[in-house]
């Protein structure tokens, strides 16, 4: 990755984040199961016109684990607060621009609610939203999230973590099966394997399934309250052969994003920054270069 390695402390805990280009900001948020090194294709594509923050969350890569063990406290919510602490820590008082997919969508949802002065545009791959609702859970869906499920478990992390070799088949499933390439992270994985080896990681990751237990049974209920829409101004590009968030889904994003542009990366899966980081990076640069200029 062409970036920086920094430590900041940010919401009482010690974050690490990668940093490179220079220009107006844009905040890289990651998914499960992933870390910063996610955005490591598509920063060398932008970093001639932005200022490229990419953060591990709370729990994950080399970011603090203030809770080791199993907790409900990691929600979207708190991801959100840790992310305003951070650009405050980082003297990033102007509106930003925010990247980010997965657990990064929840999140920046959750931040452009709280503090909408704070985010210039919002650019989602493959974006996790209330109106998906029940699909979620529709009979032929439930084999794609039998994992939700089992993180919670309070024996997940030690299981999937009892060997290196357990580690790789656990993870090497969903970096293949996810993606529309199944060889997209050949040359990252055993990288991969070494982060979620860590103390701690897998436990870190599997908390943020505890902790949004509560609002994904509402959606699939249907009981989530309804929310105005969102009037940031809202790019999705969303990767067709997504297997888990589905590119049908898309549908209903009008009613949630007033402001909205989406289209769809042909032959994409879930990880688009990884598996077409050249059209990932064309159009997070046309979309900001509009959006930050406005």
């Amino acid at each position: 990755m062409d970036a920086q390695s920094h430590f900041v402390t940010a919401n009482g805990i010690r974050m690490h984040l990668r940093r490179a280009g220079r220009g107006p900001t844009l905040l890289l948020l990651h998914g499960w199961p992933e870390f910063c090194r996610t955005w490591r294709r598509v920063i060398p594509r932008l970093a001639d016109s932005f200022d490229l923050v990419a953060p591990d969350f709370r729990g994950f890569g080399d970011t603090e684990k203030p809770d080791p063990g199993p907790t409900d406290a990691v929600t979207a919510d708190l991801l959100a607060q840790d992310m305003r602490a951070l650009l405050d820590a980082l003297g990033l008082d102007r509106p930003v621009g925010f990247v980010g997919h997965d657990v990064g969508a929840y999140v920046m949802q959750a931040f452009v609610r709280a503090w909408p002065e704070r985010a210039a545009g919002l650019f989602f791959f493959n974006c996790p939203y209330p109106g998906i609702g029940r699909r979620w859970a529709e009979p032929d869906h439930l084999k794609e999230i039998w994992y939700q499920s089992f993180h919670q478990m309070p024996f997940a992390a030690d299981l999937v973590g009892s060997s290196r070799e357990a580690c790789r088949l656990y993870f090497g499933h969903f970096l293949r099966h996810w993606s529309g390439d199944p060889h997209a992270f050949d040359e990252d994985f055993e990288a991969w394997i070494d982060n979620f080896m860590k103390p701690s990681n897998l436990q870190g990751g599997f908390n943020w399934y505890l902790g949004a237990r509560r609002s994904r049974l509402a959606v699939i209920r249907g009981e989530v309250p309804a929310l105005p829409p969102i009037e940031t101004p809202t790019r999705v590009l969303w990767g067709e052969r997504d297997p888990i968030i589905k590119v049908e889904w898309m549908d209903r994003l009008p009613d949630h994003f007033t402001n909205l542009e989406a289209s769809v990366a042909p032959k994409a899966g879930h990880f688009v920054q990884m598996e077409q980081p050249e059209l990932a990076a064309v159009e997070i640069k046309r979309f900001f270069g509009r959006v930050l200029a406005e």
